[in-house]
């Protein structure tokens, strides 16, 4: 009967090809070529109905023995193959175990985790809290507990990343409603939350990431590390604040760097003043990193302003205080004479690597 030439020519072609295929994925292509939808086997299978009735018996159980003996000779070069494979992995894989180990790469800080954490070790060491809140905040504790007037230019949606603006119908972007929720500008709202939670004496710091619509370049960053510092007690004077300071100062930058002090505005603080630190490169003589003037900007302190204190329901008559605001990637950069703020966000493990 021709279909069971067929049939035999079939299974004879097919365990030539299984019998020599190389890989799995060779064997793979046999059985879809011989059994699959469209191999030769499955054909003659169904192309049964030209078989005469009489001999349809005869032809299906030969079909049937053909078909369980291809498949029988795939499975066991399927099984062979695999062997033969994972040997070769094992043979490739092999270690030899008289050879030293490979010691892992091992990774370190990032350096604005190191500077915050030099700084954090150096105020715990003068008795100092570190404490934490939320990064995002409402108007009341990031601007209105602070003495902020509703018209202060920091409060305007260009300054400022708001999340929720409730300001009623008709008042103007710039000012905002005392239910707006913002990511926080600053860290000096855990300053309000630690007066409502404790009572004096405080000793504080919170560093904690802030945000800001700045467009990024050698100066800005519209995210960065802020360090501020909270102290409440009684008889606390303008020269605990720089003795504080001081002390700081020479703990980060050195023993041999000086400081001063300029005048300025705070809306939570006065007398305010901004605090300069003498130039590492220059030593004070004036060079380009310091634009000539021998001095660096470092940070901004004063004492605490007495409506503060109101807003926190603390006694302004018998307390007093002050407080101070670092950013951790100007120290990072006055420290290690950064030209670019940028450096320390692009990841480059070349740079990284120095610290």
């Amino acid at each position: 009967m021709a279909m069971i030439d067929d049939l035999k020519a079939i299974e004879a072609q097919a365990a030539k090809g299984i019998s020599g295929a190389p890989t799995l994925d060779d064997l793979d292509r046999i059985r879809v070529a011989v059994t699959g939808k469209k191999g030769s086997l499955t054909g003659v299978l169904r192309s049964m109905g030209a078989v005469p009735p009489e001999q349809r018996p005869q032809v299906g159980k030969f079909a049937n023995e053909v078909r369980g003996r291809v498949e029988e000779a795939l499975e066991a070069r399927r099984v062979e193959l695999s062997h033969a494979a994972m040997q070769a992995r094992i043979a490739a894989d092999a270690v030899d175990v008289t050879l030293p180990g490979r010691r892992p790469q091992v990774g370190s800080q990032h350096l604005i985790s190191q500077i915050v954490e030099e700084m954090e070790q150096i105020f715990c060491g003068m008795g100092y809290r570190v404490m934490d809140g939320p990064q995002v905040e409402t108007t009341y504790y990031n601007f209105t507990a602070l003495n902020a007037p509703e018209d202060h230019p920091s409060r305007s949606a260009r300054d400022t990343f708001y999340v929720v603006d409730n300001a009623p119908e008709g008042k103007e972007a710039h000012v905002q409603g005392e239910s707006d929720v913002l990511l926080r500008t600053q860290t000096s709202g855990v300053q309000v939350h630690t007066m409502e939670e404790h009572e004096p004496p405080i000793y504080m710091i919170c560093p904690g990431t802030v945000y800001r619509p700045d467009t990024a370049d050698a100066c800005h960053l519209p995210q960065f590390t802020q360090i501020e510092g909270l102290v409440v007690d009684e008889g606390i004077t303008f020269g605990d604040l720089k003795g504080t300071l001081d002390y700081f100062c020479r703990e980060m930058f050195g023993s041999d760097r000086a400081t001063r002090y300029r005048p300025h505005f705070f809306p939570f603080t006065e007398p305010s003043c901004e605090v300069d630190v003498s130039c590492g490169v220059c030593g004070g003589k004036g060079c380009r990193f310091c634009k000539g003037t021998g001095w660096l900007e470092i940070l901004g302190c004063g004492m605490v302003d007495p409506n503060v204190f109101g807003f926190s329901g603390i006694d302004p008559e018998k307390y007093s205080g002050f407080a101070f605001g670092i950013g951790a990637e100007r120290v990072a950069a006055l420290r290690y004479d950064l030209p670019d703020l940028r450096m320390l966000m692009t990841g480059d493990m070349r740079f990284l690597r120095q610290f």
